[in-house]
C-alpha cells in the first residue's frame, strides 16, 4: 500500500492531507502561522506537519509534495540558506521595476507586474543583495529542498511569473540575457520526483528512505487540482485570504493590463488571475462568528446597492493591475448586516467581471464554477455569487489545496 502527502503553505497557515491510492484521506493535520519569522515559520511548520502524522501513515509514505503561495520568493546561499527576508506573494515594492521590466519583457507579458517574481528579484538587484546569492527560490522550491537537498530546482506553476515560457517550456532569450539569469532554477513538471528524502530527515520520522520529494504548484492551482473540475468552461474559484480565479480554458490567454495569464495543465490551459480582495478583508471588519451568524442572517437573493472595491492597501492585481487602485469601502453603514453584504456582493462583482474579462481575451465560455478556500463554507456568500455569475455554483468534493497537491504526487508516481 502506498500513501501520498500533499502539503499546502497558504496565507495562514499550513496543512498536511495524506490520501491512498484511491485518493481516501488517511490523515490531515493544519498548522496555524502565528510570527512574522517566515522562515522560522514555515520550517516549524513542515517538521510539526510530519510529526504529527501517525507512524504507521509515515511508514508508508510513498511521495511528498508541496505547493506554495504563488510569487513568495526567496534568494539563498550556496547552502540554501536565506540572506534576506522573503518577498511574500502580495508584496508590490517591484512597482519601482515595472519600467525596467516593460523594456525588457515582452508586451502584456505576466511579468509586467508589481508583485510578479520578476519583479522581485530585479528588486533585490536594485539593492546590491544578488552578489550574495547563489539562488532564487519560489516558496515551495525552498521547503522541498529541506526535504530533499537538492537547490536550484521549480517546477513551471511557480516559475511563470518568473518569466518561464509554459509552452515551448525553456526560458525565452530575453530572461537568458539578464545578469541575474545564473540564479535561476532549473524547471521541470509540477509533480515531477527530484529525489528520495533525506537520510536524516527519514530517520527522524520514520519515513521510508525510498519516498519521494516531487516539484511543487502553487496553492491556487492545488486547489483546483481538488476539485472536480474537468473539462474547459469548468471554473475554480479559491476563497481564501485573497480571491483567486481559474478557468480551464483550450486557449491560452495572457493580459498584463487587466492581471491574466494561464498556466500549462497537461494540454489545456488554467487562464486566471489573483485579486487582493477577499477573506483578509472580511476578517478586518469581522470576526469569524460575526461573519456565520450575519451572513445566515443576509438575503442573499437581494443585490446590495452598495458598491465598493474591497481592499486593506492600495493596489490590485486583477481584474484591474493597478498597484495604485485605492480601496473603495465608503460609504459604511451603521447597520453591520448591511455592510457585510456590500462587502460580499462587491467581491462577487469582482468575481463575475474577472470571468468576464477571460471570456472577452478568448477563454473558454463558462460553464460552472466550483469553490475552495475557506470561503466556501458561506452559503450565503455562494448563493449571491451565483446570482452574479449566471452559472451554477458548487462546492466540490475536496477543497483542501493540500488534497490536490496529494493527488498531483501520486498522479506522477
Amino acid at each position: 500500500m502506498s500513501f501520498y502527502l500533499g502539503i499546502d503553505f497558504g496565507t495562514s497557515g499550513a496543512r498536511g492531507v495524506i490520501i491512498d491510492e484511491a485518493e481516501v484521506i488517511l490523515f490531515q493535520n493544519h498548522y496555524l502561522f502565528e510570527t512574522q519569522n517566515y522562515i522560522k515559520m514555515w520550517q516549524d511548520a513542515l517538521f510539526s506537519l510530519l510529526a504529527a502524522i501517525p507512524l504507521e501513515i509515515r511508514k508508508k509514505l510513498t511521495a511528498i509534495a508541496i505547493n506554495g503561495t504563488s510569487a513568495t520568493v526567496l534568494l539563498c546561499d550556496q547552502q540554501g540558506n536565506p540572506i534576506d527576508a522573503p518577498i511574500l506573494y502580495n508584496d508590490d515594492r517591484g512597482k519601482v521595476i515595472l519600467d525596467e521590466i516593460k523594456s525588457i519583457a515582452p508586451t502584456d507579458h505576466t511579468v509586467i507586474s508589481a508583485t510578479s517574481s520578476l519583479a522581485k528579484l530585479l528588486w533585490w538587484q536594485k539593492h546590491h543583495l544578488l552578489s550574495q546569492a547563489s539562488y532564487f527560490l519560489h516558496q515551495a522550491d525552498w521547503l522541498a529542498f529541506l526535504l530533499h537537498d537538492k537547490l536550484g530546482v521549480s517546477d513551471y506553476h511557480n516559475a511563470l511569473k518568473l518569466g518561464y515560457d509554459v509552452e515551448t517550456l525553456s526560458y525565452p532569450d530575453w530572461i537568458k540575457k539578464l545578469s541575474c539569469f545564473p540564479l535561476l532554477p532549473d524547471i521541470f513538471s509540477p509533480g515531477y520526483p527530484i529525489d528520495t528524502i533525506k537520510p536524516d530527515i527519514a530517520n527522524r520520522y520514520g519515513i521510508p528512505s525510498s519516498c519521494v520529494v516531487c516539484t511543487g504548484t502553487t496553492d491556487s492551482i492545488a486547489a483546483f487540482l481538488a476539485s472536480d473540475a474537468k473539462y474547459p468552461g469548468e471554473a475554480v474559484t479559491s476563497l481564501g485570504s485573497t480571491l483567486v480565479l481559474k478557468l480551464l480554458s483550450q486557449t491560452r490567454v495572457e493580459n498584463a493590463k487587466y492581471g491574466i495569464y494561464s498556466h500549462r495543465l497537461g494540454n489545456l490551459w488554467l487562464t486566471g488571475g489573483a485579486s487582493n480582495t477577499g477573506g483578509a478583508v472580511l476578517k478586518h471588519f469581522f470576526t469569524n462568528t460575526q461573519l456565520k451568524e450575519l451572513s445566515e442572517k443576509l438575503n442573499a437573493t437581494q443585490e446590495s446597492p452598495l458598491e465598493y472595491y474591497p481592499l486593506l492597501t492600495k493596489g490590485d492585481r486583477f481584474p484591474i493591475n493597478n498597484p495604485d487602485l485605492l480601496p473603495q469601502l465608503t460609504p459604511r453603514p451603521e447597520n453591520p448586516l448591511e455592510f457585510l453584504h456590500g462587502l460580499l456582493e462587491s467581491m462577487a462583482r469582482l468575481e463575475a467581471l474577472g470571468y468576464k474579462r477571460l471570456q472577452e481575451h478568448g477563454a473558454t465560455h463558462l460553464t460552472k464554477v466550483y469553490t475552495a478556500g475557506g470561503g466556501a463554507k458561506n452559503q450565503t456568500w455562494c448563493t449571491i455569487r451565483q446570482r452574479q455569475l449566471q452559472v451554477p455554483v458548487l462546492t466540490s468534493s475536496q477543497t483542501e489545496a493540500a488534497f490536490g497537491t496529494a493527488r498531483m504526487a501520486k498522479s506522477l508516481m
